[in-house]
């Protein structure tokens, strides 16, 4: 039996490898067999892979071409809203019902499956804040900073800080939280309680988008929330 091992390079076919444009190959009697572990970080799949005229090429397209725009809605009743990076165990989620975390569907997956249960949940990376932008409108964000380290994002519209234990942020109507078994007397986690107006929020995650840039030195806007009712 001859084996050889050569590198190759790779087309995704619309799956995203972060870091990974070739793929290692290992020949057995002139029959393929890619060595390179290829998830794809949108759509969690593992595509079977088929080396084409010295290139290895990813079967089955991903499903996601453009990623995952994740909307959810939250109903704010009592007009207070408890934030949070972690509101477990009064709202969790089982993670063996979705695909994997690492993933946009994963996470996708997640923040429906909390919202389903009265909470507004979702990614941001090293922490970030809940701002005010209009009388209606918000986002959570990690403001870029300037010279002197200080938030480009006007400190007076920063309503909430969410820690970057979890690097998620959990967002819940304040009654609906204690309803569920929150004590504020016990509860012991970062957190603020604001006041807005009641109604029905939207949340829109951009985390999951195909060029979204969690990491960076400009302000990163994870998501953008609205009053819509």
């Amino acid at each position: 039996m001859i084996i050889t091992t050569e590198t190759l390079p790779l087309q995704t076919n619309g799956h995203k490898f972060p870091g990974v444009n070739e793929a290692e190959v290992m020949w057995f009697d002139g029959t393929p067999f890619v060595q390179t572990t290829l998830n794809c970080v949108v759509c969690d799949m593992y595509p079977k892979r088929q080396v084409v005229d010295k290139t290895v090429h990813a079967l089955g397209p991903c499903p996601y071409p453009d990623g995952i725009t994740t909307k959810i809605t939250l109903n704010v009743t009592s007009g207070r809203i408890i934030v949070a990076a972690d509101l477990r165990p009064v709202y969790n989620w089982d993670s063996h019902a979705v695909a994997s975390y690492n993933s946009a569907l994963g996470q996708a997956q997640a923040s429906e499956a909390v919202a389903a249960i009265g909470c507004a949940y979702g990614f941001v990376l090293h922490g970030a804040g809940l701002y005010r932008t209009g009388r209606d409108s918000y986002i959570i964000a990690n403001p870029e900073r300037n010279e002197y380290g200080e938030p480009v994002l006007p400190e007076g519209d920063r309503l909430a800080g969410i820690s970057g234990a979890l690097w998620a942020y959990s967002i819940a109507d304040f009654e609906h939280w204690k309803v569920r078994g929150g004590d504020p007397a016990t509860f012991d986690r970062p957190h603020t309680v604001v006041d807005v107006p009641p109604g029905t929020y939207q949340f829109v995650n951009h985390q999951g988008e195909r060029d979204f840039v969690a990491d960076s030195a400009d302000t990163v806007i994870f998501t953008h929330v609205e009053r819509i009712g």
